[in-house]
């Protein structure tokens, strides 16, 4: 039975706010709330056989007392540990009760990493055990979860295991034949096993049925979103326009042969008897865009209403005032506004009525589109950008205002074909695989750390021609056993090195949206010239003055992630950059890297990818960033997909409405599925 927080024993306002920041609102959300990583506990080593670099236990005597200094805003407590092999410092920070613990003569077990400074090894803020309790957890694996400052690994691991030891089991709703045929471990131990898994092989068998599990809702609510689609006639049915024709014989660039065939296809469908439902799919900068507003000038010259959803207010700032362009340059009729969040409630009213008058026919904006209390008159058209920032409900939730529109997806994820055919099972898909002949292709290159100084010599250089350049880190802000660059941290270190006059700012997921507006659009407008940031920029803004992009621990990122950030560079007239910071000398590594060195075509780096990162890479788990699923990852889980697509189209074949006996338990679990997205969405 889900419970409420809340109702958990030690669980007071101050916890249950620290969760509700996680998306952790409840106990099903808690058992959903997956580790990040594991940690294996090996057995202790000698002091003697210690390297720089790595995490390991020793254990040792403390041998002399206990040191606090303070440095600058830190309290280092320091001791010296010895074993029969040899002696080593040991430091914490800003833990000054130590000192009552940590007693001369007494022996311990210290987990940490292993680090040099001025020339000598330490050990750097280890866990501390007893021998006892060390014992009662060598060998097996610990989980990591990602936090929020104020939450603990140690509240979360303590709540979890509270709610297994209540929790009653839940009832299988998998049909047995497809458990036996795929050889998926029972429901109920998945759960508790991939919280705490007893050994490795436990935790790819928990693993793989929940990631079969994610996929096979997925799928089958997009397969029963795709017979609404097919059933539903096309009430918007259009005719072709001569102003469409005229905007193409008059753009200052000739559009590719394949953005020809997509528009010709997009065309077809909106004139069809059957609604539209199709997916673009074209690599970073392969011209989508100019599709987009094709499309919506079709529709309104056919008096219907479009309306455009992209991720960000800023991009979406950026396609209205691009729309505008175009609607001045080719003399158009047609009416278009800005619908974002950030709208003040006059302009959301004026805006409102327009829409509801059908004065609006061009709507260009954020969530806000489906969010809001909107009213459409004629609303033929809806075309999303970047597919993987919204979700199979958010597609239904349009559908939903009024008599369904056309839809038109727009993707820059390289997903390869047999994988896109089932995540986009509602959809037609067209690929645009060939680039505009203006752009010039990106040059990269994957180089050490001891490249840094080179780098930034570089990149003021572009700074000083009037460019602008990224700077990705995979972290926020410094985190406890990661050895990874992080933005803030990172930031502040740029602006010691560069001159004062280059202005240097910092982006991140954890600021609010109204900050992140604000930086987007001042490193849009020029004002900033390099940009630390995290991820997030990955579906973020149009920089066609920005030319070179630093991806720092490029390692930690799957090769489909790297290829999507990279492309926002090498989007203006200038020659472009990408330098592949590579934190480690892994082989392994350098090797994934040089596909990327080698080429610029996402489909090609997103068949690599797949074949290089087997089922068995567990901790590239949430590498690709794609769909959002909690667990899966599209091109780690590859094989799975294939698997619950397989079976989902067994069970819907056999049970359109999943009305039998033995599909009863399935069906609720995906009717909570699909609630818990359209909840996830404030609809």
């Amino acid at each position: 039975m889900k419970k409420e927080l809340r109702e958990l024993k030690g669980v007071g306002e101050k916890t249950e706010k620290l969760f509700q920041k996680i998306g952790v609102r409840d106990t099903e959300d808690l058992l959903r709330y997956y580790p990040r990583d594991y940690e294996t506990y090996e057995e202790p080593i000698p002091i003697s056989g210690l390297e720089e670099g790595t995490i390991a236990s020793i254990r040792g005597s403390v041998v002399t007392g206990v040191y606090v200094n303070q440095v600058r805003n830190l309290q280092v407590v320091t001791i010296t540990a010895a074993d029969e092999s040899g002696r080593i410092p040991v430091v914490w920070f800003n833990m000054p009760y130590l000192r009552s613990t940590l007693k001369k003569g007494s022996v311990f077990i210290f987990r940490g990493r292993v680090v040099r400074k001025q020339r000598q090894l330490q050990l750097e803020h280890p866990e501390i055990f007893t021998p006892a309790a060390y014992e009662e957890i060598m060998y097996s694996l610990q989980p990591v979860y990602s936090l929020t400052a104020g939450l603990t690994g140690k509240t979360i691991i303590k709540l979890l295991k509270t709610v297994l030891s209540e929790q009653n089991l839940q009832m299988e709703y998998l049909p047995e034949e497809y458990r036996e045929r795929y050889h998926l471990a029972d429901y109920n131990f998945a759960v508790r096993t991939i919280h705490f898994p007893k050994n490795r092989e436990e935790l790819l068998a928990a693993r793989k049925r929940l990631v079969f599990d994610e996929f096979l809702m997925f799928i089958l609510a997009v397969q029963l979103l795709k017979e609404k689609t097919e059933e539903a006639p096309n009430y918007f049915s259009m005719k072709q326009t001569w102003t469409t024709e005229q905007i193409i014989e008059n753009l200052p660039y000739k559009l590719t042969s394949a953005q020809l065939n997509t528009w010709h296809e997009i065309e077809r469908d909106l004139c069809g008897q059957a609604l539209m439902s199709r997916l673009v799919q074209g690599d970073v900068g392969s011209g989508k865009t100019i599709l987009a507003f094709l499309a919506m000038v079709m529709a309104s010259e056919n008096g219907c209403q479009a309306a455009l959803m992209v991720p960000t207010e800023v991009l979406a700032r950026q396609h209205y005032e691009a729309f505008l362009k175009l609607k001045e340059e080719q003399g158009l009729a047609c009416r278009p506004i800005l619908l974002t969040g950030s709208n003040t409630a006059k302009e959301k009213r004026e805006r409102y009525e327009m829409i509801a008058s059908g004065e609006a026919d061009i709507i260009i904006g954020t969530h806000a589109l489906i969010q809001e209390k909107i009213t459409y008159k004629r609303l033929g058209l809806v075309i999303t950008d970047e597919q993987h920032r919204f979700g199979v409900k958010q597609r239904e939730a349009l559908t939903t205002k009024g008599n369904p529109p056309n839809v038109l997806v727009m993707s820059a994820t390289p997903i390869p074909r047999t994988l896109a055919i089932i995540l986009y099972g509602d959809l037609d898909i067209s690929v645009i695989d060939e680039l505009p002949a203006r752009r010039l292709p990106i040059k990269n290159c994957v180089v050490g750390t001891s490249y840094r100084p080179k780098a930034y010599t570089f990149i003021e250089k572009q700074v000083r021609e009037g460019r602008q350049a990224y700077i990705i880190c995979p972290m926020v802000e410094e985190s406890e056993g990661l050895d990874a660059e992080n933005v803030l941290d990172y930031t502040q270190k740029l602006k010691d090195i560069f001159p004062k006059d280059i202005r240097i700012d910092y982006l991140h997921g954890k600021m609010k949206p109204k900050e992140k507006n604000h930086v987007m659009e001042q490193f849009a407008d020029g004002e900033i010239q390099i940009l630390v940031s995290t991820t997030v920029v990955e579906v973020g803004v149009n920089v066609p003055n920005a030319t070179v992009m630093m991806v720092e621990n490029a390692e930690r990122f799957g090769l489909a992630q790297l290829h999507q950030l990279r492309g926002r560079v090498g989007r203006g007239e200038y020659q472009s950059y990408c330098i592949f910071m590579q934190g480690n000398d892994v082989k392994e590594t350098s090797r994934r890297l040089e596909i990327l060195n080698k080429s610029n075509d996402g489909f090609y780096i997103a068949g690599e990818d797949l074949k290089l990162r087997g089922p068995g890479d567990l901790f590239g788990i949430r590498q690709s960033g794609l769909m959002e699923f909690k667990i899966g990852d599209i091109y780690n889980d590859a094989d799975i997909l294939k698997t619950a697509s397989e079976a989902a189209g067994e069970i819907l074949a056999l049970d359109p409405d999943l009305m039998l006996p033995q599909h009863t338990a399935l069906k609720e679990k995906l009717m909570y599925f699909m609630k818990e997205d359209l909840e996830n969405l404030g609809l």
